[in-house]
C-alpha cells in the first residue's frame, strides 16, 4: 500500500513516516509540507491513501483535499488538532470527501506512540484495502422496507469510520413531526461528537443533543453519545427511557461500544427497537445486534456500495441479521416516511 504524508510539521512528517514503516505492507512514497506541494505529489506519486494535515501554510488542507478530490480522487486520511477548531474542520473535511478523520497531538506522541501507532495503521488498512470512494448513490441491493410512525420506540443507530456525511444524509429530510427518537453512538473523539451535534443541530430539523448521563430520551429528539464514553438505554417506566453514559465496560475497544449500546436496548427496549449499522472498520454491532435480534427487534444495514468500509455492516448482514441492506438515500426516505405528517393549519 502506497501512502503520501502531508504535514507541515517536519517532526509528524518523521513521526507518521516511522509509524507506518512498521507494517511492511505499507511504504510512504512521498511526503509534503503544505498542500500545494501535497497536491502536486498526489497527481504525480498516484497513492492508495493520503494523510492530510488540516492547519498548513501556503495552502491548508481543506483547500488542498478539494482539489484532489476533484483532479485526482484519493483515499484520504484527515489529521485533526483536538480543538474545537479542529474538530468543525475535520467534520467539514468529510462532507467534502475525507474517507476518515483521525485526532494528532504532537505533545503526547512521544507518550503514547504505540496507541497511535495502533489507531493510524488500523484506519491506512482499512481504507487501503477499500479503494472504492465513498458517495456511490442511491445503490441498495435489495426492495426497501416500509415501516409505519409509531412502530417503533426507539431508532438506534451505530457509525464508525466515514459516519458523519451519512448521518448527516440520513437526518437531514427528517421532517419535524419525528415522534421516535433517534441515538447515535459514532466512534469519534469527544471533541469530535460535539462538533458532530452542533453541525447537524444547524442543518437537521429535529432537536440535536450531545448527550449526558440521566439525561430523559424525548420524542423526536435525536442524541449523540460523547466520544470517549458508552451509552446505554435504561427502562424508567412504560414507554419513557433514559441515558445512563458511562465508562462500562472498561475493556471495549470502541467508545462509545455499539455492542453495549445494542444490547441494553435488546434488553430494556426489545423488539420495539430499529436498529442501524453504518459504515465502519470492524465488528462493533455485531455481538449487540444478535442480542436484538433474540428479542425480535429489527436490524439494517447500510449497503456495500455505499461504505468508505465495509466492516461493520458486512458484519451483522453474513451473520443473516439484517431486514435489509439499503444506501443511505433509502434509509433517510424510509425514516422521512416514518414521520407522521404535518397537522393542517386551522
Amino acid at each position: 500500500m502506497r501512502i503520501l504524508v502531508v504535514d507541515d510539521s517536519a517532526f509528524m512528517r518523521k513521526a507518521i513516516s516511522q509509524m507506518i514503516a512498521e507494517d511492511p505492507k505499507m511504504e510512504v512514497v512521498g511526503t509534503a509540507s503544505n498542500g500545494k506541494e501535497g497536491v502536486e505529489k498526489a497527481k504525480a506519486l498516484k497513492p492508495d491513501v493520503i494523510t492530510l494535515d488540516i492547519e498548513m501554510p501556503e495552502m491548508d488542507g481543506l483547500t488542498a483535499l478539494r482539489h484532489i478530490m476533484r483532479d485526482c480522487p484519493t483515499q484520504v486520511l484527515m489529521l485533526s488538532s483536538l480543538t474545537t477548531e479542529g474538530s468543525h474542520a475535520a467534520l467539514r473535511a468529510m462532507t467534502l470527501g475525507a474517507a476518515d478523520i483521525m485526532a494528532k497531538d504532537a505533545s503526547q506522541i512521544s507518550l503514547d506512540l504505540s496507541h497511535m501507532q495502533r489507531d493510524l495503521l488500523t484506519r491506512l488498512r482499512a481504507l487501503g484495502q477499500n479503494r472504492r470512494l465513498h458517495g456511490a448513490g442511491n445503490a441498495g441491493n435489495q426492495q426497501q422496507p416500509v415501516y409505519r410512525s409509531g412502530q417503533f420506540d426507539v431508532i438506534c443507530i451505530g457509525s464508525s469510520t466515514g459516519g458523519p456525511p451519512v448521518l448527516e444524509t440520513i437526518l437531514k429530510p427528517i421532517p419535524a413531526t419525528m415522534r421516535t427518537p433517534i441515538i447515535i453512538a459514532q466512534h469519534m473523539p469527544r471533541m469530535f461528537t460535539q462538533s458532530l451535534a452542533e453541525r447537524l443541530g444547524q442543518v437537521c430539523q429535529l432537536k440535536v443533543v450531545h448527550a449526558q448521563d440521566g439525561m430523559a430520551v424525548e420524542q423526536g429528539a435525536v442524541y449523540i453519545t460523547p466520544g470517549g464514553e458508552h451509552v446505554h438505554l435504561v427502562k424508567e417506566r412504560f414507554g419513557h427511557w433514559k441515558l445512563r453514559i458511562n465508562n462500562e465496560p472498561a475493556d471495549a475497544p470502541f467508545k462509545p461500544s455499539v455492542n453495549a449500546f445494542f444490547s441494553s436496548a435488546a434488553a430494556e427496549v426489545g423488539r420495539r427497537t430499529l436498529a442501524i449499522v453504518l459504515t465502519g472498520i470492524g465488528e462493533d454491532g455485531l455481538l449487540g445486534a444478535m442480542d436484538l435480534k433474540a428479542k425480535g427487534a429489527t436490524i439494517l444495514a447500510q449497503s456495500e456500495e455505499t461504505c468508505v468500509v465495509y466492516g461493520m455492516p458486512k458484519a451483522v448482514t453474513q451473520q443473516g441479521l439484517v431486514s435489509g441492506s439499503l444506501s443511505p438515500e433509502q434509509i433517510a426516505s424510509l425514516l422521512k416516511n416514518m414521520a407522521p405528517p404535518a397537522r393542517p393549519a386551522v
